[in-house]
């Protein structure tokens, strides 16, 4: 991922009842593999954590900036020096601590993105060239409590809603809402609810289409990994790739069935790696029995009654209510 620019402000805070300090750097970094590498492993970890997604809503005062930077009126030392204040108020209002403020813009494959994050520090160990042991102050990249990246390309072609993916800080909604309030962001998609609804879909097509238990394990496991992948890279399912491997013989079947049926769902979706965790199918075998099911449908059409070792089964397939029927008659 090549870097065009980066650089790092200090934003200093040591206590709650006192002021951000901003020391704001006077020239971007110089390239090097380290910053590349430290890129590489933020990606890994902003990837996993669980973000919203969403567009510039209006001018701000972040938007305008970035504008600006990007149509060359504004170099990239000012426009992110400017958009440190908004991270001070921020850390004034919401954090303990500051730490350092890393801006990065850089280009992967035919798309360039902004990285902004407050980082923080965390205490390590190293050895000496005498291999005595040494204290080393360490950049904490698990820590993710102020991240967004902006997907630039996406957002200058104008063709989408969901460019903008920013972390939402546990037990923090205040902090999120004021964080978007600096972005200017608008939520463009709500990731966990339309990831869920593209699981229920699939689950309601393999049974439209009676698929029998192998066929349908392959097939989740197919999707599972594909929008697990998505997701560590940090990229949307989209529904056409989702459709194609649900049916590689009728690529679009999937497509136009959830199309007909309505389910409203965004021609792309951010996946959601907490729901897509909760995505699995319960299975069983004894006594000539064999039961699977996704996971779910727990509690809704399928109960189990644990004092009483039941399973119950709400709405039964059918196919195997007519061949019931067919034995009793």
């Amino acid at each position: 991922m090549p870097i065009l620019q980066s650089i790092v402000h200090h934003l200093d805070k040591s206590a709650d009842d006192q002021n951000t300090t901003l020391n704001a750097a006077s020239a971007p970094m110089a390239e090097s593999g380290a910053m590349e590498t430290l890129l590489n492993h933020f990606n890994a970890t902003f990837n996993g954590k669980s973000k919203g997604w969403g567009h510039f809503s209006g001018d701000g005062a972040f938007a305008h900036g970035l504008g600006e930077y990007l149509a060359g009126n504004l170099d990239f030392v000012e426009f992110t020096r400017q958009s440190s204040e908004g991270f001070r108020s921020l850390i004034d209002e919401h954090l303990p601590t500051g730490g350092p403020l890393l801006f990065v813009h850089a280009r992967q494959g035919e798309a360039e993105f902004l990285t902004a994050a407050l980082l923080h520090y965390r205490e390590g160990f190293t050895l000496d060239e005498q291999f005595n042991v040494a204290a080393s102050r360490q950049l904490n990249l698990s820590q993710m409590t102020l991240a967004v990246r902006i997907d630039l390309t996406q957002w200058q072609a104008g063709q989408s809603k969901q460019y903008i993916a920013f972390t939402r800080d546990r037990g923090g909604k205040k902090l999120v809402e004021d964080f978007q309030s600096l972005l200017g962001c608008a939520e463009g998609v709500d990731a966990p609810g339309e990831t869920r609804t593209l699981l229920k879909a699939f689950s309601d097509y393999v049974e439209s289409e009676s698929m029998d238990e192998s066929q349908s394990r392959e097939k989740t496991d197919a999707v599972i990994d594909y929008a697990s992948d998505q997701s560590r890279r940090g990229e949307a399912i989209t529904l056409e790739e989702f459709s194609s491997l649900v049916d590689d013989e009728r690529p679009d079947a999937f497509y136009d069935y959830i199309r007909n049926k309505d389910y409203g769902l965004s021609p792309e979706i951010p996946p959601d790696k907490r729901t897509l965790q909760q995505f699995r199918r319960y299975a069983g075998r004894a006594g000539g029995m064999s039961i699977s099911f996704d996971s779910h449908l727990l509690g809704d059409s399928i109960e189990y009654n644990e004092s009483q070792d039941r399973l119950i089964i709400k709405k039964v397939p059918d196919k195997l209510k007519a061949q019931l029927l067919d034995q009793r008659g």
